[in-house]
């Protein structure tokens, strides 16, 4: 087999591997479980990217990122590369069924977690050679993760169920607890720990003090209006995501400005990736829901008009700004009571106690016929207040305990009071948590020392010196920042507009 460079060359075209890419591929390609965490914009995906091309059997990517499955296959498809799919909400009924069809064609298999808990799709799956099984953003598998998701904790199972194939762990932020706790999880795989540094020294921290929410308006007008780079402006709610789009839109004739948030159509959603990768688009007022896994190098501004509830998210925020290694900026825009949005948040990202308290007296009524009762897990979603979120975190709760079994069926069980008190232990130890995480957040906003060494400090023990400008901590001057500024392009018609265009190319008439 020819060596690791030549293969880079071959298929990316890139002469020399970024910091950590080789030696994880070289472990993968070995046959080594990896546990890997690389700073955002560092290039993760190459380390599956690459073996894919040269392992005998195929590659499953598990991520939650929707967004990164589409633009990776996209891209892998330009370079000629078409053994490759996703399976994932994007897809109609139709196309799903027919990917599900043809698994064995793909070498590369992207999927959210819940879907391989898909019976359909793992047997299929299960017929197929499997060489690598990589977890991505496997922060998601730790309870102390930023972005714990329920169904990561069942990937053991699948493990074994696909003849325990190599493992690549990949994350961008995880703390040491957090890498423990994913090995934890994991017990069965034996890992070799690539951990890399997750300081990113070409971007500046700025963190500007306002007394009202219209002064953070003014103060990115007053941005804009002397940058034209490549920009994303971070918020909590969807609301205000629009109003602010809305007032750029009107303020700069010369900007092409769109807003993003899950509420869009998947249609609108992807078609406004498309733009801001291929520089149509200047700026995106976008939710957290934006950015996980675009790979747009040139982003030169990241605004957070709203906070975000912990470091964690804050630092893959950030890192998505000069993945050209060039000098970017991250501006975080702080009023009064600001804190109050992220913790209502955090709120609701748990099932409330008394809800859990109504669905186990439910529950509770049902093991009492001593018979194997039908429900509708759904129901509980409406009846009892119930997000999707809720949802999998109690039925994964209920499924542990074997209260609940195949999704629709709840079975006489002794341990229902036993789940009942570990459910809400979770809950009140997991608020403690999220609200300590949020503490943290706000202790660095009021650091008095460098920002950069405050940040990462937590991460890793050494902090590269700043390539460029520091933070505001270390007489880093917004105003005198210098980029190489975008050209002015026509401005694009509304988005909308132009999806129908695109959708509808001529008169119904014709």
């Amino acid at each position: 087999m020819e060596n690791l460079e030549n293969s880079l060359e071959r298929y990316f075209s890139y002469k020399t591997f970024r910091t950590g890419q080789k030696e994880i591929i070289s472990d993968i390609m070995a046959g080594q479980h990896v546990l890997a965490t690389l700073p955002t914009g560092a290039g993760k995906s190459i380390c599956y990217q690459l073996p894919a091309l040269l392992v005998k059997g195929g590659v499953i990517v598990v991520t939650p990122l929707l967004s990164l499955m589409e633009d990776q296959v996209k891209q892998m498809k330009q370079r000629g590369y078409s053994h490759i799919t996703s399976l994932n909400t994007f897809n109609t009924e139709q196309e799903r069924l027919t990917i599900i069809r043809n698994l064995h064609k793909y070498k590369l298999i992207f999927l959210s977690p819940e879907m391989l808990q898909n019976q359909n799709v793992l047997k299929k799956l299960m017929l197929i050679d499997i060489s690598l099984f990589v977890i991505d953003e496997a922060h998601c598998i730790s309870q102390w993760g930023h972005e714990f998701r329920p169904d990561y904790l069942k990937l053991n199972n699948v493990i074994v169920d696909l003849k325990y194939p190599t493992i690549l762990a990949l994350t961008a932020t995880a703390t040491p607890d957090v890498q423990k706790d994913v090995i934890s999880q994991l017990a069965s795989v034996k890992f070799k720990k690539h951990i890399y540094p997750m300081d990113r020294d070409n971007i500046a921290l700025y963190v500007k003090q306002v007394d009202h929410h219209h002064e953070k308006d003014r103060f990115i007008i007053a941005v804009l209006e002397r940058y034209n780079v490549p920009t994303m402006i971070y918020f909590s709610s969807k609301k205000e995501t629009e109003r602010v789009a809305s007032i750029i839109n009107q303020r700069f004739d010369q900007l092409n400005v769109a807003y993003y948030h899950g509420d869009l159509d998947t249609s609108d959603r992807l078609l406004i990736q498309q733009q801001f990768m291929e520089n149509q688009l200047d700026v995106i007022c976008c939710t957290s829901a934006f950015g996980m896994g675009i790979n747009k190098s040139d982003i030169r501004l990241i605004i957070h008009y709203h906070l975000p509830t912990q470091l964690e998210s804050f630092i893959q925020e950030v890192g998505r700004a000069g993945r050209d290694q060039l000098e970017s900026v991250s501006i975080t825009l702080i009023s009064p009571n600001d804190h109050q949005i992220p913790q209502r948040l955090i709120e609701s990202e748990l099932p409330s106690l008394e809800s859990v308290e109504m669905l186990w007296s439910e529950i509770e009524l049902l093991s009492q016929s001593k018979l194997t009762v039908k429900v509708d897990t759904n129901e509980w979603a409406q009846r009892y207040n119930f997000s999707e979120v809720h949802l999998r975190f109690i039925k994964n709760f209920l499924e542990a305990y074997g209260i609940l079994k195949y999704n629709k069926y709840i079975v006489s069980h002794s341990s229902i009071h036993e789940a009942k008190i570990a459910i809400i232990n979770k809950i009140k130890e997991r608020s403690r948590y999220k609200k300590h995480k949020l503490n943290e957040l706000l202790n660095w906003l009021a650091t008095s020392g460098c920002r950069r060494q405050r940040l990462y400090a937590k991460f890793q023990s050494h902090i590269s010196p700043a390539k460029y400008q520091c933070c505001d901590r270390c007489g880093f001057d917004l105003f005198q920042w210098q980029p190489k500024q975008s050209g002015y392009r026509q401005r694009i018609n509304d988005y909308l507009s132009q999806l129908k265009s695109v959708m509808i190319p001529f008169n119904e008439d014709e």
